[in-house]
């Protein structure tokens, strides 16, 4: 946990807390390995061997999931939506130099990821395997992501946390942080995507883990710049004055759009004087390297 200093929290009077989940000392680190933990355990318990998830050519859910595999001795398979592209990027060179073995479908194909036919095939291939749904993201999920509030709860125990904040990107995290907070502060996360269908994933997750119905959270959807990996200059100049300022290092797709998000709602007056924030700095850092490959070498 670290407390981050700023004229602008000292002009509004708040105080803000980064839980450095970007620290973690885990393989992988990062709060992917949060949602991957106990469905892992449960793989293990099974005595299922291989893993197979879904994700896309810069999947960091598939980045944690292959150094997961290979470190707790899994077979893992990657079904990658779209077609095989030479060399590959960092975030799939990376993966089969974890030894996890990737399958390519074109997007169509891809959408059926879910039918039992579909599942089914991937049986028939390489036979039987623990699924892990795209994003790592299920009820089992929600039970590591929530150990977020009881970890930082201990490591500020004397303080009254208002808000907390996070990024959004399948919602596992967030419903996993709602369900741990257990109706105590405001939830607020930040879509990483275009389109409110956010609300309805996280609601059905929450009513799949839990039967109480939780009211103290809501998504900010003003932040995607445009939608999943999309960015503006005033992004990249955010995140790049955020190292200078903090020495801390944020990714493009999720930290940089939510972090910048909660500073433009500080600016603006959101929060109310003497508020306590925490916000979850949930990794993916490995992305910034294919990021700059693709677009020129912007995050510094």
């Amino acid at each position: 946990m670290q407390v981050l200093q700023s004229k602008l929290l000292l002009e509004k009077e708040i105080t803000l807390y980064l839980k450095r989940d970007d620290l973690l000392p885990t393989i992988p680190t990062g709060n992917k390995f949060r949602k991957l933990k106990y469905n892992l355990i449960k793989a293990k318990k099974e005595g299922i061997g291989q893993l197979l998830s879904f994700g896309g050519a810069y999947s960091n859910h598939l980045y944690a999931l292959a150094a997961a595999a290979k470190e707790y001795e899994f077979q893992a398979i990657g079904i990658i939506r779209g077609e095989e592209h030479l060399p590959l990027n960092p975030t799939l060179q990376f993966v089969v130099d974890q030894g996890m073995q990737l399958h390519y479908v074109d997007r169509s194909i891809y959408r059926q990821k879910y039918d039992p036919a579909f599942l089914a095939q991937w049986k028939e291939k390489w036979g039987n395997y623990y699924l892990i749904p795209e994003g790592g993201t299920n009820t089992l999920a929600l039970k590591g992501s929530g150990e977020i509030i009881t970890e930082a709860q201990q490591q500020i125990p004397s303080t009254s946390i208002n808000y907390w904040t996070v990024a959004c990107g399948t919602g596992g995290t967030m419903a996993g942080l709602i369900h741990g907070a257990d109706g105590k502060g405001q939830l607020l996360g930040f879509s990483v995507l275009k389109g409110d269908f956010l609300v309805k994933e996280i609601t059905h997750l929450l009513q799949q883990s839990s039967s109480k119905t939780y009211q103290n959270w809501q998504l900010i959807q003003d932040y995607h710049f445009g939608g999943y990996a999309k960015f503006k200059p005033a992004l990249i100049s955010f995140i790049n004055a955020f190292k200078q300022t903090h020495q801390i290092a944020l990714d493009p797709i999720y930290n940089g759009k939510h972090l910048y998000g909660l500073f433009d709602l500080i600016e603006k007056d959101y929060f109310p004087k003497g508020s306590t924030i925490v916000s979850i700095h949930t990794g993916g850092l490995q992305g910034i390297q294919g990021f700059n490959q693709r677009f020129g070498h912007l995050i510094f």
